[in-house]
């Protein structure tokens, strides 16, 4: 998806072989016509898939995630990282660790938000080493939903949480895919070895 590329190497910060941070538009300030954009694309890449249910984690994913529910009109559920004190009842949980907050947290949902048969889309704002995926896919497996997709607004393709979700028959669609990180510098993994961009 080119703008968000473009988004990416304007706005974004490369500060480590491994952090990207993006918190200027994805998750601490949004762009709102940004993040039209990519419920727009990610409801064209799942188009055939009859989705019923979005699901997403709190808090980055709620953006893209309420944007693509709301081109598909259908609900949005996200996972709360946190316990609340009016979720109590029906819950439904997964681990979680963080690889960027280095912090293990359990996700948990209430199942009185599916129905058998619901084919599920589920989006988050980064994919690494695919923790936070593989636990809404854990919570998918709980409430008997299908996982039509994972939709990712940004993959670092230099970890293995993409191609693991793939090898295990997943359709994983990530708008922007990170090859390589240095400090300031960042490579899309579309483009040629050796081309990084300056940031």
């Amino acid at each position: 998806m080119q703008l968000l590329k473009d988004k990416i190497l304007s706005e974004g910060q490369a500060l480590s072989e491994d952090i990207l941070k993006v918190d200027s538009f994805l998750n601490h300030q949004m762009d709102p016509m940004l993040m039209k954009e990519i419920g727009k694309e990610f409801v064209k890449r799942f188009e055939k898939k009859e989705i019923t249910k979005v699901l997403t984690i709190e808090s980055s994913g709620i953006g893209p995630g309420l944007m693509a529910a709301l081109e598909l009109e259908v609900p949005l559920i996200f996972a709360r990282k946190r316990k609340s004190l009016t979720l109590t009842n029906d819950l439904v949980t997964a681990s979680v660790h963080s690889f960027t907050k280095k912090e293990t947290n359990t996700i948990t949902v209430s199942n009185k938000y599916f129905e058998a048969g619901d084919k599920v889309l589920i989006i988050d704002d980064f994919l690494a080493v695919g923790q936070a995926a593989r636990g809404l896919v854990e919570i998918c497996k709980q409430v008997g939903a299908e996982v039509a997709g994972i939709g990712i607004v940004i993959e670092k393709a230099f970890q293995s949480g993409g191609k693991d979700l793939r090898e295990q028959g997943f359709q994983v669609e990530s708008l922007a895919r990170i090859a390589e990180l240095k400090f300031g510098e960042i490579t899309f993994a579309e483009e040629k070895e050796g081309e990084a961009v300056n940031v």
